[in-house]
């Protein structure tokens, strides 16, 4: 090693630096298998060793690119053959765990799978929840302000972050590690640094929020035969469920086609109904909760709301179901989008989009499915290759919101892929205020570079 990994070794020891060399070993990230491109790799154990690299990365002028769990969808860690990568996998504790206050303690690389068991343990629920929860790390889901399963009922990771402490450019340690649910002095500082995807300031550690452990789960997967069923039976759920509705995830029949048949999973519902439902709700009352969730399915069907139904008898029948929601593999490849807008524009927004794809190529196609309870739908399209069909699936996806009120990222963040669109769901003035703040915590423009702001 040579120039700044060198200099980066002598602070971490050479067992904390990766060099260029065995770093192509290693892909760029779960979505793409091209040997991953940097000067060097360097992992601190703490937070004080991150502010002395980034001291050193500082009056070196060095680009640094944090990484986590490297399942993020818009290319925001991707790293250059000039930068540096800092992982935080060595600082992967629970640290504590607060049960009167029903709070914890996370170091940044803690793989969520990981925190959510370890709470577990104490009778506690982390509810960020999502597919990639095996991989990603609490300091990325800080970073990108991860959505997810449940944020019908428990909100965004900005709504489980009570305190964090970041690493700034220069190496100045913010450590504004609040534990209460009210602290009303000032600026809330962690918000800065919330869903800023890398480029304010490096996420060490997070107090998050811990919610009591729920006992008792009811699940279904439901057909509907129209976008006016679902809503009303949204509606119904929420209203009738008493605030233990967790999860509202819709399927398009495209998308239950792609990922179900003999390429994909077993179809536990026919495969020719427009919409499907799967609606998970979570209580402490078994038999109570049961009864309240069976009389809204009924209620349902009463109604014409509900054209089929499946409801899991067991733990296997459940994750099978969720499988056709969390597993899509026989979907891709695709390029997947994420974008959100009100859920009375959503039918508009469909039709717009499938007249696009329809008219884009003969052999173009595209599934939509997500959780429309918060406005947020997920987007595959195909087909996904090297021969310029990206720009054209983008400006069908992002020009189809044209006049909904939509954002073009509901949760996946802005990374490079949908920096060209962000002037779609920004302002001139509010573009002008994040280059503001970027220019004050980082002047020389060295976290995360190109990303969220150009």
């Amino acid at each position: 090693m040579t120039g700044i990994a060198e200099k980066l070794a002598d602070l971490v020891g050479p067992k904390g630096v990766i060099g260029p060399e065995a770093l192509r070993e290693r892909p760029t990230s779960y979505w793409d298998q091209a040997p991953t491109e940097a000067r060097c790799m360097v992992r601190p154990g703490s937070a004080e060793q991150l502010s002395a690299l980034m001291r050193t990365c500082y009056e070196n002028n060095q680009a640094v690119v944090v990484q986590g769990g490297l399942t993020g969808l818009v290319e925001g860690a991707v790293a250059t053959a000039e930068d540096v990568i800092i992982s935080l996998e060595r600082m992967n504790r629970v640290e504590s765990v607060d049960p009167w206050d029903g709070i914890a303690v996370v170091q940044a690389g803690a793989v969520l799978q990981t925190v959510q068991e370890h709470v577990a343990e104490q009778g506690f629920l982390f509810p960020l929840d999502f597919g990639a929860r095996g991989s990603a790390t609490i300091g990325g889901a800080v970073a990108t302000n991860a959505g997810g399963l449940n944020v019908l009922r428990y909100g965004m990771m900005r709504n489980l972050v009570l305190g964090l402490e970041a690493v700034l450019a220069d190496g100045t340690v913010v450590s504004s590690m609040n534990q209460m649910l009210k602290n009303n002095t000032g600026y809330d500082l962690k918000q800065l640094f919330i869903g800023s995807e890398g480029t304010l300031g490096i996420v060490t550690r997070a107090v998050i929020r811990l919610y009591p452990q729920t006992t008792s789960r009811q699940t279904a997967l439901l057909a509907v035969e129209n976008f006016e069923s679902v809503v009303s039976l949204l509606q119904r759920m929420r209203a009738g469920l008493g605030g233990t509705l967790n999860a509202f995830e819709v399927m398009w029949n495209d998308y239950y086609q792609s990922v179900t048949g003999d390429s994909g999973h077993d179809a536990p519902l026919p495969r020719d109904y427009p919409y499907y439902v799967l609606a998970e709700a979570e209580g402490v009352s078994a038999g109570a909760d049961e009864d309240r969730f069976t009389a809204q399915l009924e209620a349902g069907l009463e109604a014409g709301e509900i054209a089929d139904a499946i409801i899991p008898k067991s733990a296997a029948e459940r994750d099978a179901v969720w499988k056709i929601r969390e597993e899509f593999d026989s979907a891709l490849p695709a390029y997947i989008y994420d974008v959100s807008l009100p859920i009375d524009a959503m039918p508009t927004y469909v039709d717009r989009l499938k007249r696009g794809v329809n008219n884009w190529r003969d052999d173009a196609s595209c599934d939509v499915f997500g959780h429309l309870a918060d406005g947020n739908l997920h987007i595959f399209v195909r087909p996904s290759d090297s021969d310029g069909h990206r720009e054209a699936a983008d400006r069908i996806v992002y020009e189809s919101l044209e006049g909904l009120r939509g954002s073009i990222s509901a949760e996946h963040g802005i990374g490079t892929e949908k920096l060209p669109w962000l002037g779609m769901s920004r302002s001139n003035a509010e573009m002008a205020l994040m280059r503001t703040l970027k220019q004050a915590l980082d002047p020389k423009n060295l976290l995360n570079p190109g990303k969220v702001v150009g």
